[in-house]
């Protein structure tokens, strides 16, 4: 007998899957699975996340979050971003339902999930506006840098900037400094 397996996963199914240490998303319906990420991985999002908060904390125009998250724009989409960043009237709600408007958001790059972070992913950011999409690439020690309307990516190789409205000076991130071991 053959395993059977649903071919269209809604955010609902997603929430109802196991907790066996395993990211669940869907986009449109279709599933990823990636393992539990390995430790510079995490040590990545931890200093993007430190970074971040820090400048938020003096330019509030957002809160920054980092995965595990429930992110959804409709019934087919269940996302879990490494690291970003929503709006501040949004963040206060402290409800993953409310959260939709993400000013930023950031894709750690693992061997797992490398097809999904720049292709379903990255396309479905752009879908629903996320004004800036970064994809940082441990390997490389760059990012690729995406906003809604480009086909192919700016690439920061020194230093990225972000500069959201209502701040009165950019965030910078020197990714000599990010990616020191």
């Amino acid at each position: 007998m053959g395993m059977s397996f649903n071919a269209y996963y809604s955010a609902d199914m997603v929430r109802n899957l196991p907790d066996d240490g395993k990211r669940y998303e869907t986009v449109y319906g279709e599933l990823l699975v990636t393992p539990a990420p390995n430790a510079w991985h995490q040590e990545l999002c931890r200093r993007l996340s430190v970074s971040l908060s820090g400048y938020l904390t003096i330019e509030n125009v957002g809160k920054v979050f980092c995965s595990p998250a429930d992110i959804s724009w409709s019934e087919d989409v269940l996302v879990q971003p490494d690291v970003f960043v929503v709006d501040a009237d949004q963040a206060r709600t402290y409800d993953w339902a409310e959260m939709t408007k993400l000013r930023l958001v950031i894709e750690v790059l693992s061997p797992s999930s490398r097809k999904s972070d720049r292709f379903a992913k990255r396309k479905l950011y752009q879908a629903v506006g996320v004004p800036l999409y970064w994809v940082v690439d441990p390997e490389a020690e760059l990012v690729e840098i995406w906003t809604p309307d480009v086909r192919f990516p700016e690439v920061g190789a020194d230093t990225v900037i972000w500069a959201p409205s209502g701040a009165s000076k950019p965030f910078e991130l020197d990714l000599k400094t990010l990616f020191e071991r």
